[in-house]
């Protein structure tokens, strides 16, 4: 049954310009919602979209004229909201069939259908209903002169009010104001006139079963999920309001609330909007594809930022399509900058680089990067990334640009934790607090598009919201604090929304807290911190293969090259090429002697040319890299023993055929030992490898990134084989010893 063939009988004792009626049926044909809007903000679009859902009849005044009204968001104004709507009533002043109702639409969400409103207007048994609020505004000084309420708001609102058409109209022409007087207090004056309430039959909604104003009323709204719908819920009066309205301070909590009502989010369907209003990029030539200025800041110490800057090239975005500008603020970076620019100073159309020379700060950098897309009329959209973001997704510059929002951020967190970089609230200072939503969004348990007052890190601006509603070129430096909370209130102000998507997985956010460049290769030393970029750096693409089931037990020679010794992939290139050069960069190998202080006893029975891990402070990190790679790997070859993976000796073992060429045999003082070949046989050196004396196996030729493991003690007595070239670099531990 569609909404707009009901008939709504309103069972009514009214007095309606003299003439009782028993009752009048009024279809919804027969109601005209009105609205005011000189833009068609974000807000307004809105407001659009919920009435649409409902199937309201809106007609808006003022789209495209000069808005002369005042500053209503900070003082008193909106005069010629009401004289538009004088002109407008002009039409409908002989219609006594018809309902009109007023609300303004920047602010305002539609929560029910038209038939709720004309049974909820009945029951009032008045002709005019004004919203009302807990606030006597904009003149407290009438406060005294408002009827006594028991129970409800008191004071009447002029941002939504309904009633029948020659009813409004009496109290409409009698404007006569200046338009940047203000509408709430000339409304409020004619209701406080006894004589006029009574005569025009006003009152107000005192318990918000039309009109739910937000002011002063926060802490009684709630969200109510039932049946696949979701409603605005005033628990203070147990009603359910059919127009939200974000009236003062509140826009935020309307955001908030409009990311769920009336349709934006059920948990039964998920995101009913999400799908309006995309782009489709799939057709296009790369010629044809917007402009992207992609802006990059680094502006502190940061792992993994060769990994970063490769990432960039990586976008599956036609890169004939994107320029760079990139902010580096340290020192310690340049040489991964230039490393960078030299592989693809010709990949780009261009590549703008600001070093720590120009000494900008914060946010001059940002205002920088962000106004060179502003400047340009060909840039369509403007990409700010900063080094901690770990885009790991190809399609997300894609993806955000077809989601046709004028700013949208990809939703990123630290791994395994809450920190995002999305906030879901704001208090009352402005800083962080904490939304119902906000740990479901982030862990994904609601995914959807999102208005949120606060994003930070990565986000995609729209060139043409830059040169209209975001044009000064200091949005992030405007009345000093931090950058980002300064851009982001500067873009709240303006009424363009901010959004973050969690639709698709982006990528994650690295930390940088405990960064350290007091090492040759820093990012070795952030398994704890960032354990999923240490891994996809550092470990081998194949060790996950491992744990298929057929694993080991697909040829000796592949996995078992001796009886219990067991061979697999660990360690990428480039973390044995970083481990080998840390050790040399440390320099202080043993002499291969058996006097050795390392040791608690001072004596080593089998003695190498090594590095112990704890002298270049890496012991622990290494341990909690056994625990997490090691000790499975253990415990599917070797079932029933589970490991403690703890090793004291942990250690680089150098051979050279002028040092020490070769280890005599022995047994280790482990359970189980690994031996990690951290050069290539051929390339590196000549000869090498082990022998296991007791089944006179040998393994000659050990792959870079592979580990043995094999019992240490009793069974696997082995040899290190001599090296006649080059130099041999292994890494091993004892493991339970």
């Amino acid at each position: 049954m569609s909404v707009r063939g009901v008939s709504v009988c309103l069972f009514l004792l009214l007095n309606f310009r003299g003439i009782a009626l028993e009752s009048v049926s009024i279809s919804p044909d027969n109601l005209l919602v009105i609205t005011v809007a000189t833009r068609e903000t974000e807000g307004f679009q809105r407001f659009l979209q919920s009435a649409k859902h409902f199937n309201y009849t809106v007609k808006v005044l003022g789209l495209g004229e000069e808005w002369r009204g005042g500053d209503v968001a900070n003082t008193v104004g909106g005069g010629q909201k009401v004289r538009w709507l004088k002109n407008e009533m002009q039409k409908y002043k002989d219609r006594e069939d018809l309902v009109v109702m007023f609300v303004d639409s920047y602010d305002v969400i539609f929560a029910g259908s038209p038939n709720e409103l004309l049974w909820k207007f009945s029951q009032f048994n008045h002709k005019v209903i004004f919203a009302a609020e807990g606030f006597c505004w904009p003149d407290r000084s009438l406060a005294e002169k408002y009827p006594e309420v028991i129970s409800g708001k008191r004071f009447l609102n002029s941002g939504g009010f309904i009633g029948f058409a020659p009813y409004l109209y009496q109290i409409i022409q009698q404007w006569k104001f200046k338009d940047n007087d203000d509408d709430q207090l000339f409304y409020t004056h004619i209701y406080l006139d006894p004589e006029s309430r009574e005569n025009i039959d006003i009152t107000l909604d005192h318990k918000s079963r039309i009109f739910q104003n937000l002011n002063g009323a926060l802490d009684e709204v709630v969200l109510k999920f039932e049946n696949g719908r979701v409603r605005a819920r005033n628990i203070a009066y147990d009603t359910l309001p059919v127009v939200i309205h974000g009236n003062g301070p509140t826009k935020l909590q309307l955001n908030y609330l409009g990311n769920y009502v009336p349709n934006a989010w059920t948990f039964e369907e998920g995101c009913g909007t999400c799908d309006n209003n995309l782009l489709d990029l799939s057709q296009l030539q790369d010629e044809e594809y917007p402009r992207v200025l992609i802006g990059v800041f680094i502006e502190q110490p940061t792992p993994f930022i060769p990994e970063f800057l490769e990432r960039l090239p990586s976008l599956d975005y036609p890169l004939s399509k994107i320029s760079l500008f990139i902010h580096n603020k340290e020192v310690f970076h340049e040489v991964h900058i230039q490393a960078f620019w030299e592989k693809h100073k010709e990949t780009f159309p261009s590549i703008k680089i600001v070093g720590p020379e120009e000494n900008l700060s914060h946010g001059e950098a940002r205002n920088m990067g962000m106004d060179f897309c502003r400047q340009d009329p060909e840039c369509d959209y403007y990409f700010s990334l900063d080094a901690d973001v770990g885009i790991t997704n190809p399609e997300t510059l894609r993806i955000l640009i077809e989601e046709n929002k004028k700013v949208i951020a990809p939703m990123v967190s630290r791994h395994g934790k809450l920190w995002s970089n999305f906030w879901g609230a704001l208090n009352t200072d402005g800083y962080y607090a904490r939304s119902e939503d906000y740990i479901d969004i982030v862990q994904a348990k609601r995914v959807g598009v999102w208005n949120v007052p606060y994003i930070t890190e990565v986000y995609l601006i729209k060139g043409e919201t830059l040169r209209t509603e975001l044009k000064n070129k200091n949005m992030f430096t405007l009345n000093g604090g931090d950058p980002d909370m300064i851009f982001c209130k500067n873009v709240r102000d303006k009424g363009v929304f901010m959004h973050i998507s969690n639709r698709d997985e982006f990528g994650r956010l690295i930390s940088t807290d405990k960064y350290s460049t007091t090492h040759l290769h820093n990012d070795m030393w952030q398994i704890f911190e960032n354990p999923v970029d240490w891994k996809e750096k550092y470990i081998h693409e194949n060790y996950s293969k491992i744990f298929d089931e057929d694993y080991f037990e697909q040829g000796v020679s592949l996995s078992q090259p001796c009886p219990d010794v067991y061979w697999f992939p660990l360690f990428t290139e480039k973390m044995c090429d970083e481990l080998v050069e840390e050790m040399e960069n440390f320099g202080d190998w043993s002499g291969g002697k058996h006097e050795d202080v390392r040791l608690a006893g001072g004596y080593e029975n089998v003695p190498t040319v090594d590095i112990h891990m704890n002298q270049i402070n890496f012991e622990k990190e290494w341990l909690h890299f056994l625990r997490e790679y090691i000790a499975p790997v253990t415990e599917k070859l070797f079932p029933g023993y589970y490991t403690k993976a703890h090793a004291v000796m942990n250690f680089v073992v150098r051979y050279r055929p002028d040092e020490q060429p070769f280890l005599r045999p022995h047994h280790d003082s482990s359970t189980f030992t690994i031996n990690i070949a951290l050069n290539n046989k051929g390339i590196d050196f000549q000869g090498g490898g082990c022998r296991f004396l007791r089944y006179d196996c040998k393994i000659e030729s050990p792959r870079k990134g592979w580990s043995f493991m094999h019992p240490g003690r009793l069974t696997h007595y082995h040899e290190g084989l001599p090296v006649t070239k080059g130099t041999r670099y292994i890494m091993v531990s004892f493991v339970d010893p």
